[in-house]
């Protein structure tokens, strides 16, 4: 079935056989149609007609940027052919794992050479910018240049993209169709907070997906949207409507801040020289820019999850193992953290982001630190003096600002840095230039049910190959599927020092078909007593519900989650920290079949970690107590 998916895929594209079927976008408040998503369809007869059979034959097969561009091209033709013209506005889609690849001087022509005007927004994920931030922050302001506008796609979805909504700065935000489909709770109140804070700040519009019925319509609303998609609207069609009534997309007025925002200050301007003219500069010694830089990172904490952090070092080595403690911390607990020094390698930590600075590069004699979150922003802005002497009486110049457009702007100076992590070799399984990395994974989540077959593993094995995320299973493009295939999966896997388990989530209550030696000692069960079963057998009562409520969320969404869970083990219920990692894997039609965990055991560094917190706490409190008795007698 794969091999037949992958050769029909690459006939539709080299016949060119891919076509945009357009699915109507409405101003809430008229019923106006005021633009078109472009959404890729195959051949009706074909296997792949559907954009999420086309896209997961793409990925296993690494043709992902093949399929993208094709996307693209008929987005744009389909549009003129139909005479899609300004002020109705065109939605098309930019895949973030083929950012690098890209042809978007292809684009450009197009649009330019098409009869009339288009009105073009580039939709984007927060997964762009997490996974690939130099190359979006240079094609979003290709974009811009081009006079197109962006939107960030599926907002809601994961907290990252509320993380991203100011360095993306997007003209619409697109709310992802599980907030008004799934109803009011805390999850879709956090997201609309956000959502609103930036909307009203920068004058972007919201848009709510999923719009099928009039419940939908009142509640997307009441979440602020003022524009509209969904079945109650139209479907996605071939042809567009003609007869509907349209009116212009009112998109926002480009911005002095966006407008000045060129690929040419991103890429080579450090955040020091985006201070505002007339800053205000201070001189200190290293000793207190290293305690304010630590009183930033407590305020990213306080931030929590929907929260970036990033750092400049000047040198690898001032990473020191104390630093690493703490960004380990920050790691687990914000979306997204990066370290830039020169010799910074590219993961100095699991979760953190690293860049490698050359020695001419002005940052390189910098101490910066951006921390920007939805109603939070602060930025240290720092320059070397060049002091002689001990290195912690170097003096700095320094400021210390709140200033949102400031913050943000320093913090697009530094992602711009952060390169996407080596990609995939061509031809390999997975997709391409998607980075390689994985966090540890998840077991908590996925109980009776007959126990599984030998073919029920082995249908679940040659997935592994393919999906990007799994970690220690070295690309093998030769291989076919057979049983040699099988033998060599389940030797890497028996060998594999973390957990894995894999879950079929087509069965009543998600059955546990597959886990190795590793998950075994984990869960101090054997593979016969725990097959057949729901990974919940590893929580107990004093298992936090919220981290369990997120898991479910994701897994019912099929998203990938990664965080840590209290487990028990074996029949004496011993507690132990579980590092967890869920990812989906679909079939070849992009159907949802299994989830696949990874466990780790970090017992010890949650344990460590809780110790320095009390430490530092007394700490503090002993501080605060010897300065109240040097500035108070006992009387």
């Amino acid at each position: 079935m794969s091999l037949r998916h992958e050769a029909e895929l690459r006939r539709l594209l080299g016949e060119q056989r891919l076509v945009s079927w357009f699915q109507p976008i409405v101003d809430l408040a008229t019923g106006d149609v005021v633009a078109h998503e472009a959404l890729v369809r195959g051949p009706a007869d074909s296997p792949l007609h559907l954009p999420d059979a086309l896209f997961s034959t793409a990925r296993r097969h690494g043709l992902l940027a093949e399929l993208d561009a094709a996307c693209r091209a008929a987005a744009f033709w389909g549009a003129s052919a139909q005479k899609l013209r300004d002020p109705v506005g065109l939605f098309v889609n930019v895949e973030p794992e083929v950012l690098d690849s890209a042809p978007l001087d292809v684009l450009l022509e197009i649009a330019a050479n098409a009869p009339g005007q288009l009105r073009v927004v580039v939709e984007f994920t927060e997964r762009a910018l997490a996974h690939r931030p130099a190359e979006l922050l240079r094609t979003v302001d290709r974009i811009r240049d081009a006079g197109w506008a962006v939107a960030l796609d599926d907002v809601g979805a994961d907290e990252l993209s509320l993380a991203f909504m100011p360095l993306l700065r997007p003209d619409v935000i697109k709310l992802d169709l599980r907030l008004v489909q799934d109803g009011p709770g805390p999850d879709v109140a956090q997201v609309m907070n956000a959502v609103n804070a930036y909307a009203e700040s920068s004058g972007a519009l919201v848009l709510a997906e999923g719009i099928e019925d009039d419940e939908h319509l009142r509640l997307a609303r009441s979440l602020g949207a003022v524009l509209g998609q969904g079945w109650l609207f139209g479907r996605p069609r071939p042809v567009i409507d003609m007869s509907a009534r349209t009116a212009a997309l009112p998109l926002p007025p480009r911005r002095a801040a966006q407008a000045s925002s060129s690929s040419v200050v991103d890429s080579q301007a450090s955040p020091f020289s985006l201070l505002p003219p007339g800053a205000v500069l201070r001189h200190a010694p290293k000793a207190l820019l290293i305690e304010l830089t630590k009183q930033l990172e407590r305020e990213a904490l306080r931030q929590g999850s929907a929260c970036v952090l990033a750092s400049t070092f000047q040198l690898a080595r001032y990473f020191t193992p104390a630093t690493a403690s703490r960004y380990r911390d920050l790691a687990e607990r914000i979306a997204f953290v990066c370290a830039l020094a020169e010799d910074m390698p590219a993961e100095p930590l699991p979760g953190v982001r690293g860049a490698a600075l050359a020695a001419g590069d002005p940052v390189r004699s910098e101490w910066d630190v951006v921390v920007l979150a939805p109603h939070f922003s602060a930025a240290l802005l720092a320059r070397d003096l060049g002091d002689d002497g001990p290195d912690a009486e170097r003096r700095f110049e320094y400021v210390l600002t709140y200033e949102r457009s400031t913050v943000a702007a320093a913090g697009r100076a530094l992602l711009a840095r952060v390169v996407a992590a080596e990609p995939a070799a061509p031809g390999t399984p997975g997709t391409p230039g998607t980075p390689g990395t994985l966090a540890p994974s998840a077991g908590s989540v996925l109980a009776a049910v007959p126990a599984p077959t030998g073919a029920d593993v082995a249908e679940c094995l040659p997935s592994l190959l393919g999906e990007p995320s799994l970690p220690a299973l070295p690309p093998v493009p030769s291989l076919e599927p057979g049983a040699a295939t099988e033998a060599l999966l389940r030797r890497a896997l028996d060998a594999s020092t973390s957990g894995v388990c894999v879950a079929d989530v087509r069965r009543p209550d998600q059955p546990l078909v597959y886990v190795n030696p590793a998950f075994e000692r984990l869960a101090g069960f054997t593979a016969g007593q725990v097959l057949g079963r729901n990974c919940r057998f590893l929580q107990g009562s004093d298992t936090d519900p919220a981290v369990i409520d997120a898991i479910r969320t994701a897994v019912s969404a099929g998203r990938e989650w990664t965080g840590v869970v209290l487990n028990h083990r074996g029949p004496d219920r011993t507690p132990w920290w579980n590092e967890v990692h869920l990812s989906p894997v679909h079939d070849d039609d992009g159907a949802l079949v299994h989830y696949i965990g990874v466990q780790t055991d970090v017992t010890e560094r949650v344990i460590a970690q809780r110790e320095l917190a009390v430490e530092r706490d007394r700490t503090r409190a002993q501080r605060a107590r010897l300065e109240q008795l040097g500035l108070r007698t006992p009387l």
